[in-house]
């Protein structure tokens, strides 16, 4: 606002087009003993803090909400000044000129405020003064000093009249703006969907190299059985490629397997933004979460949660907000094909002031001589006080109709804006089923990963036990090591079974959270 110094700053001064983009912030307060600690909730902060698709996505808010300041900006006062000064010097043409070579200095000054109301009035104050020389002889006031002030308003009687009417283009801006924050929050519940299962490919990848190590290891051992059997000689030179094989193939799962964890976790470092900072850029991570059972057994009421995602989707919410802008885009098409009446009325008072040239003998016999008679004194503070006692007054008072014969422009905007109503309508039902199918799958999923994991489990302990048995009935040489072998192979296949089993159901539990809405706050994470 003028005359602030604020207002200097900003219409003087050079914007800076430099970006300073900020390093990762807070990823020294994880670090103990040279290692990056996370929990599930600190790495989730990190991912908020530092995250460079995140953080794109709370930038792309900051448009609508320069959109609704601009929307205010025809309510903006303006203040308009002017000056000139003008010298004219021409031959005279004629007698009444009154002078041979007719001398005149123009100097006129002009201050207007022009301002639109949310009425959708638009008044105006002008004050305009002015200063004339001349030579001519007929001239009663040399230099003559004119002042004028005046106020007008134009008041829609039909088109754009109404506070309602005047305000669309502001209303239209803050639904879209409330609309891009719903958007926003859909695109964190899917960011941080895929921050979150980043974190559980590690956990599963971590606990996968654990499971691989501990095949190698029974490899290893039933290898040395092996050997030691036949140098006993109770072990055919051709079944020792068996257990070699099973051993080789164990180690190159455990590579592999140690392969993946590191591309997870380069994966993972780019998430929380620690691949920008050196420092942290081949720090180890270490994540304390723990692929766990399911321990819960309660089951899904599908209606309630149905409901909850249809109350709190913000894909949802952002498509419902649409029908509401779309209702203000009708009413502005329908006001546009009103005829536009509009009352004008003005007032303007003027005076004069300046030295006063009383003469006689205007026209001699030889052309204007203009013998002064009589000088009397004045100046501007004539003019202004002829003004201010509204000696002078000038009324305008006036209708202004236009009257469109045929507006087929605004008849086809009218058509687009009910065409566009309809269409949200039914994209709003479309997206309303689609939330419903989503949520009764990621129950379905939920549920099915549960009794998974519980079959996992069983089939876990099954394999322990046959391994157990094989391994007590190879000591009584009631077996041979074939079957050892394959019971390692059968314990290692359930371990596997059931790590991804447990990883799926977090899988399928964090994706119900993200179709129902509910992920940002059974996180903890608000978004302002």
């Amino acid at each position: 606002m003028f005359p602030r110094p604020a207002y200097f700053r900003q219409h003087f001064s050079t914007p800076s087009m430099r970006v300073e983009l900020q390093p990762p912030a807070r990823l020294a307060d994880f670090l103990v003993d040279g290692k990056l600690e996370l929990s599930l909730r600190s790495y989730l902060e990190l991912v908020l803090a530092n995250n460079t698709d995140i953080a794109i996505q709370k930038l792309s808010v900051e448009v609508p909400r320069n959109a609704v300041t601009r929307a205010f900006g025809r309510f903006d006062p303006t203040l308009t000044a002017s000056f000139n000064s003008t010298r004219t010097k021409s031959p005279a043409s004629d007698v009444l000129a009154g002078a041979a070579t007719l001398s005149q200095l123009n100097q006129p000054a002009n201050f207007s405020y022009q301002q639109v109301l949310e009425t959708g009035t638009q008044f105006n104050v002008g004050f305009f003064a002015s200063k004339n020389s001349t030579n001519s002889a007929f001239q009663t006031f040399n230099p003559a000093l004119n002042a004028r002030l005046t106020f007008g308003f134009t008041q829609p009687l039909l088109r754009g009249r109404g506070a309602y009417v005047t305000r669309l283009p502001i209303l239209i801006a803050r639904s879209r703006l409330r609309s891009a924050e719903h958007n926003l929050r859909d695109q964190l519940l899917r960011l941080l969907t895929v921050a979150e299962n980043a974190y559980w490919d590690v956990v599963g990848a971590r606990e996968n190299v654990l499971v691989q190590e501990q095949a190698v290891a029974l490899r290893a051992e039933a290898l040395k059985i092996a050997q030691r059997e036949l140098e006993l000689g109770a072990l055919s030179p051709l079944d020792i490629y068996q257990p070699q094989a099973d051993y080789a193939s164990a180690q190159i799962q455990l590579s592999q397997a140690k392969y993946r964890l590191a591309q997870l976790e380069d994966a993972l470092r780019k998430q929380i933004g620690a691949d920008l900072d050196p420092q942290f850029r081949n720090v180890p991570i270490v994540l304390t979460e723990t692929v766990l059972p399911p321990a819960d057994t309660a089951t899904f009421d599908r209606e309630a949660l149905v409901e909850k995602a249809l109350a709190m989707r913000p894909d949802l919410l952002a498509a419902r907000e649409n029908l509401l802008t779309d209702d203000m885009n009708i009413r502005a098409a329908a006001d546009a094909l009103r005829p536009d009446l509009s009352l004008t009325a003005s007032y303007a008072s003027s005076g004069r002031g300046g030295p006063f040239y009383r003469r006689t003998n205007v026209f001699g016999p030889e052309g204007p001589v203009g013998t002064v008679v009589t000088v009397i004194p004045g100046g501007f503070g004539d003019a202004l006080s002829q003004l201010f006692n509204f000696n002078f007054p000038t009324y305008t008072f006036g209708l202004t109709l236009r009257l469109p014969i045929r507006d087929r422009t605004a008849s086809a905007n009218l058509a687009d804006a009910l065409v566009q109503k309809r269409l949200d309508a039914l994209r709003v039902r479309s997206l309303e089923q689609n939330v419903r199918l989503e949520v009764l799958n990621a129950i379905s999923q939920v549920e099915s990963s549960r009794e998974a994991v519980k079959l996992a489990q069983v089939a876990r302990d099954l394999a322990q036990k046959n391994l157990e048995a094989e391994q007590k009935k190879y000591e009584l040489g009631t077996t041979v090591l074939f079957f050892v072998l394959d019971a390692q192979t059968r314990l290692t296949t359930a371990q596997s079974r059931l790590l991804t089993e447990s990883i799926n159901y977090r899988r399928n539990l964090l994706n119900l959270l993200r179709v129902t809405g509910e992920l940002l706050e059974q996180r903890g994470i608000a978004v302002q």
